[in-house]
């Protein structure tokens, strides 16, 4: 049993790491422009589906493709269809907050909700016109065998988004803490105006984020694509438990939504040991929980507005 428990715990980690960099995506474009992209978890099956193709390329074979079959992409065409997926899928961040956010933001009315899910609808019927409704079964940059560690097998794919996730928060904390770049990021989110006033270009800063957390959108599609397939529809869960992390760590903590992240991922673990069916029933009651006693989430701090 404590073996079971154990498997879980690690496996709840790794596809908590995916939950991480989703949520933190969500913090970084609220805490800097006070908007959120609900087209956030298409953007993650739009990464994997883009590093996917982009492997497709590589290795010869059509773009639209449904299966590797034997054939196993190398380390270099791995880390080009990373690169690739990074790139697209800040591209389309940017082109977001151009087209869909920036219009409407600082604005009365909530019109951005509606032009980033719009977005999300387009990019997933553009996937579905291109590559169908059908799950591909992606290779791993490391391989499909099980590690084995005192009775608790994990694969190698899991240990990687696990490490990816702390790098990139660990490193994204410390840009944003003893960089001008993250300072500036900072200035901006803490006060847009008086950011301005001070010389920062509040715009770039603004695309800047929408960039960061599309990107990271398109590196969390392209870690969970070996492990849950890469599908159109792989994004709405993701998305919807990175956000969920966000709420119980608290959307305007970056720390705090990376540990609501890998908790969510560890909770719907244990869970899933018990009961399948009860798994979902766990994560949202627990999100309802924090909400009811703590709106802000457990280490989000009340905004105040002066007039």
């Amino acid at each position: 049993m404590t073996e079971a428990i154990l498997q879980s715990i690690l496996s709840g980690l790794a596809v908590g790491g995916a939950y991480a960099l989703v949520a933190l995506g969500f913090s970084i474009t609220f805490t800097t422009t006070k908007t959120l992209n609900f087209a956030h978890g298409e953007f993650v099956s739009a990464g994997a589906f883009i590093s996917m193709s982009a492997l497709f390329l590589l290795l010869g074979m059509p773009v639209t493709s449904t299966t590797f079959g034997q054939t196993q992409p190398g380390t270099g065409a791995q880390l080009l269809a990373l690169a690739a997926a990074l790139g697209v899928m800040g591209a389309l961040g940017w082109l977001l907050y151009i087209v869909g956010v920036r219009p409407f933001a600082g604005r009365p009315g909530m019109a951005w909700v509606m032009s980033t899910l719009g977005f999300g609808v387009i990019l997933q019927s553009i996937g579905l016109a291109i590559w169908g409704p059908k799950p591909v079964v992606v290779p791993s940059p490391l391989g499909d065998s099980v590690i084995r560690v005192l009775g608790i097998g994990v694969r190698p794919q899991e240990l990687l988004t696990l490490g990816v996730a702390v790098v990139i928060t660990l490193g994204l904390d410390w840009v944003m803490n003893h960089t001008m770049a993250g300072k500036a990021m900072r200035a901006v989110a803490a006060n847009g105006q008086v950011a301005s006033l001070m010389g920062i270009n509040t715009n770039a800063m603004m695309a800047g984020a929408f960039v960061m957390s599309s990107a990271l959108a398109g590196l969390s599609g392209f870690l969970l694509a070996p492990i849950a397939q890469a599908s159109l529809f792989l994004g709405l869960a993701v998305g919807l438990k990175g956000f969920s992390g966000a709420i119980i760590g608290g959307l305007n903590n970056p720390r705090g939504c990376v540990i609501g992240g890998f908790a969510l991922g560890v909770l719907e673990s244990l869970v899933n040991l018990w009961s399948a069916q009860w798994r979902e029933v766990a994560v949202f009651a627990l999100v309802i929980l924090v909400l009811a006693l703590r709106p802000t989430g457990l280490f989000g701090k009340a905004m105040v507005e002066k007039v």
